[in-house]
């Protein structure tokens, strides 16, 4: 079998031409093989009409083993030569026949160096385009945190605002003096709480000693 691999042929075909050899041998190969045994039988059947015949069924198996033998040989040497003749006659492309899909290189030819060239442009590309995507994402997500940042700047100014009008509802209308108002008021509620927290101890202590 040839051992030419033949992948453009394969690519024309579907199949790869010393496929298509081994399937013509192996058929050829078992219709050898059937049409002898179909001869042994025969024989063997013809030989039942002679009883006193001097030839025994073992006889004939090795007549027909050798006869296959023979055919066989000869067949491998007819074989070689079919082969030979399709393989470069019928199974062969010519150099000068282009699959469609190749037509295009024929239009636009190009050296190593330029398909090389072309390749690293490609990966430059791709790489600007993975760095510009990195950036996008990153300028999503900065943009995500500034709308965070914004609203929650909008709810300390809603809370000031609060605060101003609550500062006006007193009678301060200066943000410095509201601020202090609010302070010292803070401060008073956290003594009144001091103080109720430990009156309600002393009053614990009181029913523990009872």
């Amino acid at each position: 079998m040839s051992v030419n691999p033949m992948a453009y042929e394969a690519q024309f075909f579907g199949f790869t031409p010393q496929t298509c050899m081994l399937r013509v041998y192996t058929a050829f190969q078992d219709y050898l093989f059937e049409v002898m045994l179909v001869v042994e039988g025969v024989i063997l059947k013809k030989l039942e009409g002679f009883p006193h015949a001097e030839i025994s069924p073992l006889q004939v198996r090795k007549g027909t083993e050798k006869f296959l033998l023979f055919m066989k040989e000869r067949f491998e040497q007819l074989f070689s030569k079919m082969e030979e003749v399709l393989l470069q006659l019928v199974l062969n492309v010519p150099k000068n026949v282009l699959l469609p899909e190749d037509k295009v290189h024929e239009q636009y030819p190009y050296t190593k160096e330029q398909f090389q060239a072309l390749q690293e442009e490609i990966d430059q590309l791709q790489q600007q385009y993975r760095a510009e995507a990195s950036a996008e994402q990153a300028l999503l997500a900065e943009i995500e945190e500034q709308k965070r940042v914004q609203a929650e700047l909008e709810k300390i100014l809603q809370w000031f605002e609060g605060l101003e009008s609550i500062c006006r509802a007193h009678g301060t209308s200066n943000f410095k003096e509201s601020f202090t108002f609010l302070t010292q008021n803070s401060k008073k509620l956290q003594d009144v709480l001091k103080d109720v927290e430990k009156k309600s101890k002393k009053l614990r202590i009181s029913d523990q000693l009872a």
